[in-house]
């Protein structure tokens, strides 16, 4: 939950809380409680050949931020090749996906306002795998299509 502090921090490279999340490795960076509620900054480390399915953030606004690897982003009709250095913006209400390619990706995802760290917490229980989709519709999303097996 956010608060209405924001909190001076500073996080040393390899920092952050990490979890199992999606078949991929999210370490959060910065907390919506850190910033008061105004954004939630997390990187994620994909493996290759990896996809996330179609989906849409009714509450936020994400920014891809490429750190190294590739990957192929979809958001609304268009269809973007990405690469280190590359930064990407998604609006809310526009259904997006990305997927990448042989060498994987790690990226960094700005969502504002903040609160995507508290999905990333709550869904990467192991406990909540049956709970997804309710999950993201309690952080205020919508899978467009179900999550790849």
């Amino acid at each position: 939950m956010a608060t209405t502090t924001r909190v001076p921090m500073a996080l040393k490279a390899g920092g952050g809380e990490q979890y199992a999340f999606f078949g991929t490795t999210a370490t959060i960076k910065v907390s919506a409680e850190q910033t008061g509620g105004e954004m939630s900054l997390v990187e994620v480390d994909v493996p290759p050949n990896f996809g996330v399915p179609l989906h849409v953030h009714y509450t936020e606004d994400e920014t891809f931020w490429m750190l190294e690897g590739r990957a192929t982003f979809e958001v609304g009709d268009q269809r973007i090749e990405a690469g280190a250095g590359d930064c990407l913006f998604g609006p809310r209400d526009i259904p997006h996906r990305f997927g990448t390619g042989e060498e994987g990706a790690r990226m960094l995802f700005l969502l504002t306002p903040g609160g995507f760290d508290e999905f990333v917490r709550e869904a990467s229980d192991p406990a909540n795998e049956d709970r997804i989709p309710e999950l993201v519709e309690k952080y205020g999303g919508g899978l467009l299509e179900p999550p790849h097996a």
